[in-house]
C-alpha cells in the first residue's frame, strides 16, 4: 500500500506563507513543469553529480533522446534545485520524467529500462 508523505496543510499555512511558498523560485519550477509537459522524457539534474551522469548514460545507450535541465551543482543553485524538489516530492536527483510522469533517479531508470517497462510507459 502507498501512501502519500504527510504535508502541512494549507489551513495551517499563513497567508504570507502560502504566498512565499508558490513564488520560490517559480520561474525554474516552470520551466522543469513546461519541459515535462512538452517533451517525452525529461532528466532534472545538477553538474558533478555522478547518478545524473549515470542516468544520462544509460537513455543515450537504450538510444533513448531525452531533455536535460540542469541547475547547478553542488556548489551553487542549490535553492533551485530545493524549489524542484518541493514540487516534485522527490529528494535527490536525477528526477526522470516519461510522459509527464516521475520515474524517480537513477536506479528507478536503469530497472526499467532493464524490465521493459521504460519503452512501455514512453510508448516505444
Amino acid at each position: 500500500m502507498t501512501t502519500s508523505r504527510p504535508l502541512l496543510p494549507e489551513d495551517k499555512r499563513t497567508p504570507a506563507v502560502a504566498e512565499a511558498m508558490a513564488g520560490f523560485h517559480r520561474d525554474v519550477v516552470d520551466q522543469v513543469r513546461a519541459a515535462v509537459e512538452r517533451e517525452p522524457v525529461v532528466v532534472v539534474g545538477m553538474a558533478q553529480n555522478p547518478f545524473v551522469k549515470k542516468v544520462r548514460q544509460a537513455l543515450e545507450q537504450a538510444n533513448i533522446p531525452f531533455t536535460y535541465l540542469e541547475y547547478g551543482s553542488y556548489f551553487g543553485m542549490w535553492k533551485q534545485r530545493l524549489a524542484i524538489k518541493m514540487w516534485s516530492g522527490w529528494p535527490t536527483f536525477p528526477q526522470v520524467f516519461v510522459r509527464g510522469v516521475l520515474l524517480g533517479g537513477f536506479d528507478d531508470t536503469r530497472k526499467a529500462l532493464e524490465d521493459g517497462s521504460f519503452r512501455k510507459r514512453l510508448g516505444t
